[in-house]
């Protein structure tokens, strides 16, 4: 497996800004957001009770998942009624063009210190790149499993999401080979992979500048999965039909 290239707290936003790319280690991830790693264990508990994702057209059975939208403006953070998650086609050939709609994240989850400081953190480090604005916040809970054999934790390949910033948190790797994280300029042909490992490692997108995908999984010696937390942010409003 290739290591994740983890840039230092100096560097991480330059290097976002530059490469359109940035990969954070932990104990970064603790320090900029402002939380501890109890408070980050606790919110982890939340991926044990998903639901299926009932709109996988590839008919599989690989993947569980809870969705919820806040507005992050400066250090407000607001949840939206809930609704269906929309992308263009243009931006996922495989599951766009409908709406889907999937059972919110648990209020408890949503209420935790540590969850609103990971949005007011993801927001100032959107409004660093683009410019200080209310950011629509789209946050969806992953769990790819193993039980067919084989998840895929992009079914669609490799995309964008028609957003600002993409930010994907490793939560947890059980019992899994493969999930290798591959990231790709838009417009030229450098690209980088690497695979996450620790539990709560952050791999940060300019969505306008770079298309990403993760490969499948396999199980590795029984019954595995791979927890991700994935949090999208757009200026101007949520995207829909």
């Amino acid at each position: 497996m290739f290591q994740p290239p983890y840039v230092n707290a100096e560097k991480f936003q330059t290097q976002l800004h530059d490469l359109g790319h940035a990969v954070i280690a932990p104990d970064l991830v603790q320090s900029f957001f402002g939380v501890q790693p109890e408070q980050l264990a606790r919110l982890s508990g939340y991926w044990d009770k998903l639901p299926p994702d009932n709109f996988l057209k590839d008919g599989g059975r690989y993947r569980f998942r809870r969705h919820s939208c806040f507005v992050v403006d400066g250090d407000e953070v607001i949840q939206s009624p809930h609704r269906a998650h929309w992308q263009p086609l243009d931006y996922n050939a495989l599951h766009g063009g409908i709406e889907r709609l999937f059972e919110p994240m648990e209020q408890a989850a949503t209420a935790l210190p540590a969850w609103q400081q990971l949005l007011r953190g993801l927001a100032s480090i959107a409004s660093g790149l683009k410019g200080e604005k209310p950011w629509f916040v789209e946050a969806h809970q992953f769990r790819i499993d193993t039980t067919d054999g084989i998840g895929r934790p992009t079914p669609e390949g490799a995309h964008r999401d028609g957003v600002d910033l993409v930010a994907v948190f490793l939560i947890n790797r059980h019992q899994i080979k493969g999930g290798e994280s591959r990231v790709f300029e838009a417009a030229g042909p450098q690209g980088q992979r690497f695979t996450m490992t620790q539990p709560w490692t952050l791999l940060l997108l300019d969505d306008e500048r770079v298309i990403h995908e993760t490969t499948p999984i396999q199980p590795d010696g029984g019954h595995g999965h791979r927890d991700t937390l994935v949090v999208t942010l757009r200026a101007g409003g949520f995207q829909d039909p």
